[in-house]
Parts: C-alpha cells; sequence; structure tokens
C-alpha cells in the first residue's frame, strides 16, 4: 500500500471517528434535555449530591452556561458558522486525537443550535434547555452539550501546547530540534575518527608478518643458516 492509499484510510477513520463523537454528543444531549422537560419542574432546584450537584430546569436564551441572554440570533449564527468550519477542516484531519476533539465540540455546537432552531419561541430564537447546577464551582446552569464543549476545548489546547498537528505529526520545539541537531553530530565526528584510526589487530599482524619476513641472528651474529 503506497503512503497516498496509507493517509487516505487514516482519514476515512479519522473522519468516522469525529463523526461519531459528534453523533454520540448530539443524541445524548437531546434526549437528556427531552427527559429533563418532562419530567423536572421549571425552575425549581432538585438537590442530586447537595450543592456539589444540583438539576434547575431553566430556558436560556444566551450564549453557554446562561451569558448574553439577549443574543440568541448571533449565538445561533456563531454555533451554525463552528459547525461548517469542523466540517470544512474535517478532510485534513488525520490524528484520532483531533478527530476526537472536534467531534465533541462538533456535538456540542449542533446540541444547543439545535435548540435555538428548533424550540419555542421560534426558529433561530429559541431557548436553550439548561438544568445542571454546581454552585461550588460557577453560579451559572449549562447542560450535556456545553460540557462537552468545555472539555473539547481543554483537550485542544492540550494537543496544541504538546504540539499534536491535525496530520497527527507532532511539532518539534527549538529546544529539542537542537538537541537533535547535536546528537546528529556527535555521532558523525565519532564516525569520522574511528574511520581515520587503523585497526588494532591488522596492525598487529602486520608487525608480525614484518619480523618473522627478517632471517633469525645466531647468537655469535652470524646468519642463520
Amino acid at each position: 500500500m503506497s503512503q497516498q492509499d496509507q493517509r487516505a484510510k487514516v482519514s476515512v477513520r479519522a473522519i468516522a471517528a469525529l463523526a461519531f463523537a459528534a453523533v454520540v454528543v448530539v443524541v445524548t444531549d437531546q434526549v437528556v434535555k427531552a427527559i429533563v422537560v418532562a419530567n423536572l419542574p421549571y425552575g425549581q432546584v432538585v438537590p442530586v449530591l447537595g450543592r456539589a450537584l444540583q438539576f434547575l430546569y431553566v430556558r436560556n436564551p444566551g450564549a453557554a452556561f446562561s451569558f448574553a441572554v439577549n443574543m440568541t440570533w448571533v449565538f445561533s449564527v456563531v454555533s451554525a458558522a463552528v459547525v461548517v468550519a469542523i466540517i470544512v477542516f474535517a478532510r485534513r484531519i488525520r490524528s484520532m486525537w483531533w478527530a476526537i476533539v472536534l467531534g465533541m465540540l462538533l456535538g456540542g455546537a449542533l446540541g444547543n443550535l439545535l435548540d435555538r432552531l428548533f424550540r419555542e419561541p421560534g426558529f433561530g430564537r429559541g431557548h436553550v434547555v439548561d438544568f445542571i447546577s454546581t454552585p461550588w464551582m460557577m453560579p451559572a446552569i449549562y447542560n450535556i452539550a456545553d460540557s462537552f464543549i468545555c472539555v473539547s476545548m481543554v483537550v485542544f489546547v492540550l494537543l496544541v501546547v504538546l504540539g499534536v498537528n491535525l496530520d497527527g505529526t507532532r511539532t518539534v520545539s527549538e529546544k529539542q530540534r537542537k538537541a537533535s541537531q547535536q546528537a546528529h553530530d556527535a555521532s558523525a565526528t565519532e564516525a569520522a575518527v574511528a574511520d581515520g584510526v587503523p585497526d588494532s589487530g591488522t596492525a598487529a599482524d602486520g608487525a608480525g608478518a614484518t619480523r618473522a619476513s627478517r632471517p633469525a641472528d645466531d647468537s655469535l651474529g652470524h646468519d642463520a643458516t
């Protein structure tokens, strides 16, 4: 299999992983939201783990974590732009890590976008269903899609810091490049020195052959016959 065919195969796997992650996030988000709407009282705190975790069903007309509540259309457009951008860049992905991260981000963006498009009060102005409350961590209320968006952004930053590229290669830092160059130069120097020194065994054999070729002197200083 040629290198081009291998890269194409990896690309298909990466796109499949991205799509799978996105579908899992969207389905999980929408199913849980449907359960919340059908079973939780609106605007009432339902303790789950004391103040560590509470359910509080509200409808959010703004961004994630109930921010900017009067800009629903703007965030609908932004979410749609994020979805389109990820789909366009999907064909460049070769890294499974990037595929999963962007899949989670795509699923989170789609989960909230579906609320804004199809929930009341109207298309593009729908209110997002939020219900997770963790007062010890933040005062805002959020949902499954918001959680996956945050997790994907954290891993996104880690991949950038670690130098993992979309095609699966690693970006070499200047420090690593210099260390690699120094190691290469040292190896080249050692090889050059080794090539310049004659083999000790060969030298010894040559000296022995020279001594053997000379006639042996007898004890009186005459040539032996």
